[in-house]
């Protein structure tokens, strides 16, 4: 199944795909895509579409700019866990998230650093196209990456999609998910499996003495 919807909204797609680079490891506990600058640049390098022309092609991530998307995405998993009460958040966030005004005051910053202009672009043969650009680029190099991503996660949290954001609870997973149908409970058939089987396992455990 995939993460969203497939007439989920870029933003949604991108901002998932953030979250998600926390996930489970496969042995019981939590990894993380982003642990490394060769990390973050694999990951941009997978998500040409929804980042478009930030970063450019020959970009690397450095330390700076890593620092600055870590801090992002802690701030978009607070609000995730906000956006899913009074449900429970994702299991790998138990007992460490930000509260949400401060979360919600490190994304609204990581916006803001920065500014950027529509820019007209008209290719021969082809329809006129606006995107966004910083309008100050000189020295926003680190906080570029991180500011493109945190305008996605606005326009997602203030978007229709939000509403369907629920935490996967199947046993070893750390998922967020878009809820497709009403009696979706799991992120993906897998978790689903899982579940039941611990179900299963419970309700036939043997008694203790």
């Amino acid at each position: 199944m995939p993460d969203t919807r497939p007439d989920a909204r870029p933003d949604t797609q991108l901002t998932l795909a953030l979250a998600l680079t926390i996930r489970h490891d496969g042995q019981g506990g939590v990894a993380d895509d982003l642990d490394t600058p060769a990390g973050l640049t694999r990951w941009v390098r997978q998500h040409p579409d929804g980042l478009g022309r930030v970063p450019e092609d020959a970009w690397q991530a450095d330390a700076a700019t890593l620092a600055a998307v870590r801090s992002l995405r802690a701030a978009v998993r607070a609000l995730f866990a906000h956006a899913v009460s009074p449900g429970e958040p994702s299991p790998a966030d138990a007992g460490r998230l930000l509260p949400v005004t401060e979360a919600l005051e490190r994304l609204n910053a990581a916006a803001a650093a920065v500014p950027t202009v529509p820019v007209l672009e008209w290719r021969e043969g082809g329809e006129p196209m606006s995107t966004d650009r910083p309008a100050t680029p000189a020295g926003t190099e680190p906080h570029r990456l991180a500011a493109t991503l945190a305008r996605s996660a606005i326009g997602f949290l203030a978007g229709p999609d939000r509403r369907s954001l629920r935490a996967c609870h199947a046993p070893r997973c750390v998922r967020y998910f878009l809820k497709e149908h009403p009696r979706q409970e799991w992120c993906k058939p897998s978790c689903g499996n899982r579940a039941r089987v611990a179900r299963h396992h419970e309700r036939h455990r043997a008694p203790q003495p």
